[in-house]
């Protein structure tokens, strides 16, 4: 059974998916690196290239999208480090990837940076792609941007999937 019909016949007729119809279900993913300008200057890694943080967050995004078959709508850059990530997983729902989330925050954490990450399952539009902008250009997009931006300010290191948070990092 391929993921679209596993997707229909787990989900159904949900409510939740009938306000955009014209797009497929699935998961939307935003993450960040905490205080990320701070740790550069502590550190005295240079912006324009990758270091243990942003290499190390790098090959995790990657990791991710090609366990899950995801679409990297934003962020991933290998020439000078990923700090931050915009990805899309159709026809699955953010429970299923909790665990994975958990575990790129821990390694991450791993390296004294922590990292908020957040997956809100609704509706996905991979094909919308490019710079920044793409953060806003569906509802499920702006919706985890806004989640994603009241937990950085509240000091962030966490992972919230669909309504909870699931990991905090220990400080």
């Amino acid at each position: 059974m391929g993921k679209r019909a596993a997707w229909e016949a787990r989900v159904g007729d949900s409510p939740s998916l009938t306000p955009t119809p014209h797009l497929p279900p699935g998961t939307v993913v935003v993450l960040d690196l905490d205080e990320f300008e701070e740790v550069t200057r502590e550190r005295g890694y240079d912006e324009y290239r990758p270091n243990e943080v942003t290499g190390l967050l790098s090959a995790l995004v990657e990791g991710f999208a090609r366990k899950w078959q995801a679409v990297i709508v934003y962020g991933l850059d290998w020439e000078r480090g990923t700090e931050e990530a915009l990805i899309e997983v159709p026809y699955v729902e953010a429970s299923e990837v909790s665990g994975d989330l958990v575990e790129i925050a821990r390694e991450v954490g791993a390296t004294g940076v922590s990292v908020t990450i957040v997956a809100v399952t609704g509706h996905v539009a991979p094909w919308i792609r490019g710079d920044r902008s793409a953060y806003t250009a569906t509802p499920t997009r702006r919706t985890a941007l806004k989640i994603l931006e009241r937990l950085k300010a509240r000091g962030g290191g966490v992972v919230y999937v669909d309504g909870r948070i699931v990991y905090t990092l220990a400080r």
